[in-house]
């Protein structure tokens, strides 16, 4: 049980942060350790913020998924 909430929160970490660049950098501001992706280019930068968005709800996602029910449903059918 505490894995599950452990990779809960780092997905939830990792979707907060990828939003909140995304919102800033919108009006010009960088969170300081992200500066490195800004020095790889406009495009980089964009689709590291959304990998790191996206990245984080997968990992919610499958952190919340209750594998052995899944299986024993699919198992039933």
């Amino acid at each position: 049980m505490m894995n599950k909430t452990l990779w809960t929160f780092i997905g939830f970490l990792l979707f907060s942060i990828g939003i909140m660049a995304l919102v800033l950098s919108l009006v010009g501001i960088e969170l300081a350790f992200l500066n490195f992706t800004g020095k790889l280019g406009g495009m980089t930068a964009f689709l590291f913020k959304i990998a790191l968005t996206v990245g984080g709800l997968i990992l919610v996602a499958l952190a919340r998924t209750d594998w052995e029910q899944q299986e024993d449903d699919f198992v039933e059918e």
